[in-house]
């Protein structure tokens, strides 16, 4: 209802008025043209002395005009409320489009790509069915019945009119019962639907690892599996749709044969004119299009409240990281960041951060070092708020992150993730997404920075040449430089860098690490690192283990106490001594091609 009367929008709610208006004409002309039909037949029943041509005539000439009418309000009725439908259908994806992009992380990491568009698709189909069939077709036959029982009265006597009253009833009952029993065959065919739906998209998605696995075939059998109860359901659901039809055949006809009956009696008794049968059967001939029709609508409607209900579930879904009533703007002076005594858990089981204190000094350079699953990556989800704490404070200039509004924290903080994903549009739009409605010259001026204004200058199209989907036409150095050049752009004071480099070859790494440094220059950096090469300049390291931070210090005290952070350095340059030794093997000439196929230990 909210959608079909919507506040504030009056114009609309008077194209509701307008078309209800337009059905109740429609409607009337509907019932008054039987009328017509009977007068005429009574008239030409006549002996040929007694037929006047100019009234039958003019009886067939109402006739048809009564037709036509009864188009022209339904067709008027349905233009004027094509903006009211339409404006419903469009509302409603919105909100349940901006309501998915406040759900939590948690939310999106457990969601499935595939199942979660064809959701808001076919709920945005069902508002359309429910918007036009309950309006436009239940409300108008019950007001067609009710005309038509009061002419069949009239016309012929009570028992016409309890016969039409009785069918309409056992046509409606069992209408409703045989689709409530198809309901479930239609739950089925729209979960094997989703299924599928989901199966495809996230296999197109890994399209590559499909490959590297050699495993098209399975792909192609998981599928099929969805597919194979998408059919077996819609095959039932079909066999049920013939029972349907037939029993509302077989209803339709039984009706009809009792008030022709009783038209037939009263003709033979005197009491009915032949126009009066031929009437009757014009009424209820009339009267089966929109009770077939309802048998359809309820069947929509049902089915269209069925797409609903996973829209309307994820319209409703809990917003687990909310502004608080009140929130403000954060107001940054220097982009002090402080973490005091923070515990987090992603399950009640399992804490990720047992009580971790420190700060990050405005404009200086933190870096936050440790094993996987030490609890790096999620220090950057709790800054950016993308989860609560359990207990704790952490705040940025004194400003407890709780009270201020998401939009004002997330707009002084930049990040270049470890996973860069790209939009699937142009290198500019993806440049430009760091501030929306950012000029060329300031696109252009971010890429320099980054370094990857070269690299863009070669392309066929330059700025304009599209990156294809998620990013994958550009390498993952690539990706990087763009993830830099847009938060470059965004010109954040706090930077965050999420193991930027971490997936990148040494090379590539040393090429980004400039950039990286450049662009923290005089901002309040907090670096999430694998490699320990890459924050041996930070101000101040924290080694994270378990949770906690088990040491800190600068990269030379730390080095100097020979513990945990020590050691780490200590196996990653062997690492890196032993890939080297071995790119130096694999050419050198002399050496035979089997051992340069040897692995470092």
């Amino acid at each position: 209802m909210p959608y079909l009367w919507p506040k504030g929008r009056p114009d609309l709610k008077a194209r509701v008025f307008l078309a209800i208006f337009f059905l109740i004409l429609a409607t009337g002309f509907t019932s008054v043209s039987p009328l017509f039909l009977k007068w005429t037949t009574d008239l030409l029943a006549k002996t040929p002395a007694e037929i006047v041509l100019a009234t039958a005539l003019s009886l067939v000439a109402g006739y048809v005009v009564s037709r036509i009418l009864m188009q022209a309000f339904a067709q008027l009725r349905d233009g004027v409320f094509a903006k009211v439908q339409y404006h419903a259908m469009r509302e409603v994806a919105v909100a349940t489009f901006a309501h998915v992009h406040t759900l939590s992380l948690r939310f999106h990491l457990e969601r499935e790509t595939g199942g979660l568009s064809r959701v808001i698709e076919r709920g945005t189909k069902g508002i359309d069915t429910i918007l036009s069939f309950a309006l436009f077709s239940i409300f108008p036959t019950i007001l067609l019945l009710i005309f038509y029982t009061i002419i069949l009265f009239e016309m012929l006597n009570l028992w016409a009119a309890l016969s039409t009253l009785a069918m309409v009833v056992a046509y409606t009952w069992f209408t409703f019962a045989i689709t409530r029993w198809r309901i479930a065959f239609r739950r089925e065919m729209n979960q094997s639907d989703t299924d599928a739906n989901t199966k495809a998209v996230d296999s197109l998605l890994n399209y590559e690892t499909v490959k590297y696995f050699n495993n098209e075939a399975h792909e192609t059998a998981r599928f099929d599996v969805s597919m194979e109860r998408y059919s077996r359901a819609s095959i039932q659901s079909q066999i049920s749709l013939s029972v349907l039809n037939t029993g509302q055949a077989a209803i339709m006809a039984l009706g009809l044969g009792a008030v022709m009956a009783i038209s037939a009696a009263g003709i033979a008794a005197g009491a009915f004119t032949v126009g009066a049968m031929v009437a009757a059967n014009a009424i209820l001939i009339q009267l089966y299009v929109p009770l077939n029709l309802l048998g359809t609508v309820y069947r929509e409607i049902t089915q269209g409240l069925v797409d609903m209900e996973a829209m309307f579930r994820l319209l409703n879904q809990h917003q687990e990281v909310q502004d608080r009533p009140g929130a403000m703007p954060l107001k940054v002076r220097g982009g002090e960041i402080k973490f005091e005594n923070v515990v987090f858990n992603y399950d009640p089981e399992r804490v990720v951060l047992k009580g971790v204190s420190f700060t990050v000094p405005a404009g200086k350079t933190v870096a936050v070092v440790g094993p996987s699953g030490a609890g790096k990556s999620t220090i950057s989800r709790i800054l950016y708020r993308f989860y609560d704490i359990r207990s704790g404070r952490v705040t940025i200039d004194g400003q407890d992150i709780r009270d201020v509004t998401q939009a004002s924290l997330r707009a002084v903080i930049g990040i270049v993730p470890q996973d860069t994903v790209l939009f699937n549009d142009t290198v500019r739009y993806n440049i430009g997404y760091g501030r929306i409605g950012a000029g060329n010259a300031e696109i252009e001026e971010a890429a320099r920075l980054a370094q990857i204004d070269k690299f863009i200058a070669l392309l066929p199209h330059g700025y304009d040449a599209m990156v294809g989907e998620r990013g994958l036409k550009l390498s993952g150095g690539e990706k990087q430089r763009v993830a830099i050049a847009r938060t470059i752009l965004k010109n954040p004071p706090i930077l965050l860098l999420d193991e930027a480099t971490s997936a990148l070859d040494t090379g590539t790494e040393r090429e980004i690490q400039g950039a990286l440094n450049e662009v923290s220059l005089g901002r309040t950096t907090l670096v999430i690192a694998h490699r320990l090469s890459t924050v041996i300049d930070a101000d101040e390291i924290l080694v994270l283990d378990h949770g906690r931070i088990i040491e800190r210090g600068r990269h030379s005290d730390l080095l100097a106490l020979g513990g945990h952070y020590a050691a780490m350095w200590n196996k990653q340059r062997e690492a890196a001594a032993a890939r080297e030794k071995l790119r130096e093997v694999e050419n050198d000439p002399d050496v035979a091609p089997g051992v340069a196929k040897a692995e470092p230990v």
